[in-house]
């Protein structure tokens, strides 16, 4: 079944045809929403929330853009309100705040060595890291651009954003993230 056909059953109110949505994009939303919000529970909730957003406002989705521009959008205002209330929470957001447990979102290969695994997870958690202490704005694009893997024309048409503040934005991001993972340059730079 074709994703509009299935569009078009959900605004018709079959509960299977969103559930087949909702198998087909829930890693890509999860991920994105974990790219970021930097914890794991929160990717989750936020997650869940986007799909319920989806559920209810499916009837609206008017099919100028793809779903996924139009899902990704409901993402990425679900992560700034998630972010919003983050802030008003708490004064300080800690850059410490990775445990154990985000460990499941390591590639695990069973053909590395135990050294170059944990070599390999201290690398993603600077990663992670360093994109947690962006600007919102530049974790957008950061995300779905080197992440997810978007086009600068579906960042511009998720985010609501023209071409041009794309590019500075990734740009900006990326020369950001040098500047930030400086100082862990031997994680990244053979010995």
């Amino acid at each position: 079944m074709t994703e509009n056909d299935l569009i078009q059953k959900c605004k018709k109110g079959s509960r299977e045809a969103f559930n087949i949505l909702f198998s087909r994009y829930q890693s890509q939303v999860i991920n994105t929403a974990y790219g970021m919000l930097s914890d794991k529970e929160d990717a989750y909730d936020a997650a869940q929330e986007v799909f319920i957003r989806v559920y209810r406002n499916i009837g609206s989705f008017k099919e100028q853009s793809s779903f996924t521009t139009w899902l990704y959008r409901i993402t990425m205002n679900v992560c700034s309100d998630f972010l919003r209330k983050r802030q008003k929470n708490v004064d300080v957001i800690s850059i410490n705040s990775f445990t154990e447990d985000n460990k499941d979102f390591d590639i695990k290969d069973e053909g590395q060595s135990v050294e170059e695994s944990m070599e390999m997870s201290e690398r993603q958690a600077a990663v992670r890291e360093a994109i947690s202490e962006l600007k919102e704005e530049y974790r957008a694009v950061i995300v779905l651009c080197d992440i997810e893997g978007m086009s600068y024309e579906e960042i511009s048409a998720a985010l609501g954003i023209p071409h041009g503040t794309v590019k500075s934005r990734i740009n900006r991001a990326r020369n950001a993230l040098k500047k930030k993972l400086e100082d862990k340059k031997e994680l990244f730079f053979a010995k």
